[in-house]
């Protein structure tokens, strides 16, 4: 398995949004597309955006606290058939527990929880390797973006 991070979310050329994880020292990047309610909460805690009512990421983050629950880490597990999949695993009362979830669902969690995210590695192999600084990268990402469609991809998820 390797440790992820977010480093955002963009849109694609047809306004698909795309969350982009990173290996801890940025040298692989996995694209993977969400829908546009999950590209928001995700967004929305990397820029420390706190809305008037809990949104159900936060009504979960809300709901595992009040049960002394914890996210101790989420994992992007494989691509069947175009598609991502993905586990939260949770821990409460030292009881461990594995839950199925879609990626963007489990990352706007861990986001949350500060949980650490993981990607198999066959799903690793689906990564884009990183030959350049990743600012230098990312401009390169976006242009990219522009121009590809979910259909280009071995694995895509909504």
């Amino acid at each position: 398995m390797i440790h992820m991070k977010v480093r955002g979310v963009a849109l694609d050329q047809q306004m698909n949004p795309v969350v982009l994880l990173v290996d801890q020292a940025e040298t692989l990047a996995l694209p993977i597309w969400i829908g546009q309610a999950e590209a928001t909460a995700i967004a929305m805690e990397l820029q420390g955006v706190k809305p008037p009512r809990p949104m159900t990421h936060d009504l979960l983050r809300g709901v595992l606290k009040s049960l002394t629950a914890s996210v101790t880490r989420v994992v992007v597990t494989e691509v069947k058939e175009s598609t991502y999949f993905a586990e939260i695993h949770l821990a409460t009362n030292g009881t461990p527990l594995i839950v199925d979830s879609r990626p963007s669902d489990a990352i706007a969690l861990a986001l949350r929880m500060e949980a650490p995210i993981f990607v198999a590695d066959p799903v690793a192999e689906q990564a884009i390797a990183l030959k350049k600084p990743l600012d230098d990268e990312m401009e390169e990402f976006k242009k990219f973006l522009e121009k590809v469609k979910p259909s280009d991809f071995k694995g895509t998820v909504h």
